[in-house]
This record gives structure tokens, C-alpha cells and sequence, in this order.
């Protein structure tokens, strides 16, 4: 199987080594990421500036872009065949709740699922998460469970691990997202010449996080993985909003 690798903390990042590391035993890679820390760029696209990629000593590609970029542009044109799969992280840090919607690591695997493929992003929960080779043989589970058991064409999947040893994972449990209190304020201070700048604060604290959740779940010390769909339709809302539309063309008639 061959595997594109990228992620959101950038080509340097030690997570996504630790992935590369334990994949590259097991299966061929490549690797596309940003050549610097992207977090929070969510599924932007570089459509403004040209895109350029430079091969490292260690054979990752760096990209001047987005997450999204790096897997669009190496299924689209730089690889000569498509993966089989594409594998986002691993990301210093959660991607519980709410944060996918921001997450450069989570946009990569949508990405390559817009492009038709299947793929997985994977995050350590933590600060400074420390465990990173717990997280690579867990995407490795993962893929293996994958080729019996392959995902919908509109679903990738979001895998959250605790920072702790393989050994002390409690085990896999499938969740759902859970949601956060509205975010902290924004910080304000000022620059060298004296102009007011602003720096986004904490995330906001789990408000839904009850048993069931993602955020339950690595606090009881299991990995989380949620199935996310890429198409965000809310299919229950259809029914309803056909009648208000009946509702506005009848109005519209009675008026002519």
C-alpha cells in the first residue's frame, strides 16, 4: 500500500517522523507537508501565490502552503499514481469537539477525501505530548482494520490518542464529537510602537463531553476515533426547509 503523509505543525515536526518511523515499517510512503507550522488553517487554499516543493535530505517534500495544498497538489500532480490512502499528523496536540472545524490536520484528511481516497487523521492529546509512537502504531491498527473493513466514500476518520505508552491504552472506542463552551477572549497588547495588536486566547472549556464523546474518551484514557462526513448536508433540516420554500412560492404566486 502506498500512503501519503502530510500534516498541519509542518515538515519538522516530530510527530510526523514518529508516523513516517512506524508506517515506513509496514507500508510505502510519501511525505508532502508544509514547510512551516500551519495550525489552524483549516481547508485554506494557496490560490493567490504560486506553490513550490523542494525534497529534504531525510526525502519529505516541503510545500510553501496549506495542509490541504500539500495533499492536493501530490495527488493532483506531483505523485505519478494516486495513494491508496492519506494520513494527516500526527498533530502536537487535540483535535476534540469543535477543533476540527479549525484544524489544518483534519483538513488534510478531508482533502484527500475530496480527492477520492480514504484517509485518517490523528492527534496526541497534550501540551507537549511526549507518546508519539503510541499514536503511529495505532494509525497502523487502524489501516489494518481499514483493508476489511474500508470507510463509507463520504466519511474519513479523526483519531485522538492520550499521551501515554501503547501498553497503557485502555483500548479503541468509537465516538462522537463532542462541543466546547464558547472560546476564551481575545488577548490585547501592544506592539514595539505601540499599536494595538491581538492574540487569539484559550480554547473554550468541554461543555459536551458526557460518555460517548471524544472528549470522554481520552479522559478515561482510550483512543477516540470519530467518523467524520465530508458532506456537510443536514439531511433533517431537508424536509422542513422544502416547506418554507412552498410557503415563499405561494406568497409569490398569490402576489402575481
Amino acid at each position: 500500500m502506498h500512503i501519503l503523509l502530510s500534516n498541519d505543525d509542518g515538515v519538522y515536526a516530530e510527530g510526523l517522523a514518529a508516523l513516517h518511523a512506524e508506517l515506513s515499517q509496514h507500508f510505502q510512503l510519501t511525505v508532502i507537508a508544509p514547510d512551516r507550522n500551519c495550525s489552524g488553517a483549516s481547508n485554506a487554499l494557496s490560490l493567490h501565490s504560486p506553490l513550490r516543493i523542494q525534497q529534504m535530505s531525510n526525502g519529505f517534500y516541503a510545500v510553501n502552503g496549506t495542509p490541504s495544498d500539500c495533499v492536493h497538489l501530490g495527488i493532483n500532480h506531483f505523485l505519478p499514481s494516486d495513494p491508496q490512502l492519506v494520513v494527516s499528523g500526527i498533530n502536537h496536540g487535540a483535535n476534540l469537539g469543535d477543533d476540527v472545524i479549525y484544524s489544518g490536520t483534519v483538513a488534510a484528511a478531508t482533502e484527500g477525501r475530496y480527492m477520492g481516497l480514504p484517509a485518517i487523521a490523528v492527534s496526541m492529546v497534550g501540551r507537549a505530548p511526549q507518546h508519539f509512537a503510541t499514536a503511529a502504531k495505532i494509525v497502523v491498527d487502524v489501516i489494518h482494520m481499514l483493508a476489511k473493513h474500508p470507510l463509507p466514500a463520504d466519511q474519513i476518520l479523526n483519531i485522538n490518542v492520550p499521551d501515554l505508552s501503547y501498553a497503557d491504552i485502555a483500548g479503541l472506542q468509537v465516538t462522537r464529537q463532542g462541543r466546547r463552551h464558547r472560546a476564551e477572549t481575545m488577548v490585547k497588547t501592544t506592539d514595539p510602537h505601540g499599536r494595538d495588536v491581538y492574540w487569539y486566547g484559550p480554547v473554550g472549556q468541554e461543555q459536551d463531553a458526557g460518555p460517548g464523546t471524544d472528549f470522554y474518551a481520552v479522559a478515561q484514557g482510550y483512543c477516540s476515533i470519530t467518523p467524520l462526513s465530508v458532506d456537510m448536508t443536514a439531511y433533517k433540516s431537508l424536509d422542513d426547509m422544502q416547506q418554507w420554500v412552498k410557503h415563499w412560492q405561494a406568497n409569490n404566486n398569490n402576489k402575481s
